[in-house]
């Protein structure tokens, strides 16, 4: 593979790169959404074009992978918006109390594994979404154990939080697994 003297020129090529495109002034609610909306374009890019190396664990000694992120983003998701904020009875889909580390540890090469982590890690994200834009506005609350009790405004930078912090573990993963850098 050819290295770009650019890093966002591996993933997007010559093309403006369309992940940052949300708004930077106004309304707190888009920008929150718009923020978050890139973190999650941001987790599709990195694992753009790969198939089984999506399981790879290639950051030695760490047993993180891209699918693992995927998986456990799905997790994280579903927690947030179903069960705190919307209270619902969702369990975790990848991991347990009996197996906190599932998410990760349980991610394999196997084609349809990788699809059911897709398609649950955008129905996690879709709810989401609809949940944020519909609720009236940021201050509704939902009771976490971990937490206490929490406003969607928290969730929401959260989750920014969230999906930054693996985006950085995602650039380390694709870098070593296919020498694609990028932003």
């Amino acid at each position: 593979m050819t290295i770009s003297s650019r890093r966002a020129e591996v993933f997007v090529g010559s093309t403006p790169d369309r992940r940052f495109s949300g708004p930077a002034t106004g309304d707190e609610r888009r920008m929150l959404l718009g923020f978050l909306g890139d973190h999650r374009a941001t987790l599709e890019l990195k694992c753009a074009g790969l198939g089984d190396e999506l399981s790879q664990r290639s950051v030695e000694p760490s047993t993180l992978s891209l699918l693992g992120l995927v998986r456990h983003l799905a997790d994280v998701e579903r927690r947030w918006f179903r069960r705190v904020l919307a209270g619902q009875d969702a369990p975790p889909l990848f991991s347990s109390e009996d197996a906190p580390d599932r998410d990760f540890d349980g991610a394999v090469s196997d084609p349809a594994a990788v699809a059911a982590a897709w398609e649950a890690w955008r129905a996690e994200a879709a709810f989401a979404e609809r949940f944020a834009r519909e609720a009236p506005h940021l201050d509704i609350e939902g009771d976490d154990a971990w937490r206490g009790t929490v406003s969607l405004r928290w969730v929401l930078v959260h989750m920014i939080e969230e999906y930054a912090r693996h985006n950085g573990h995602a650039d380390l993963l694709r870098e070593r697994i296919d020498g694609a850098r990028g932003l």
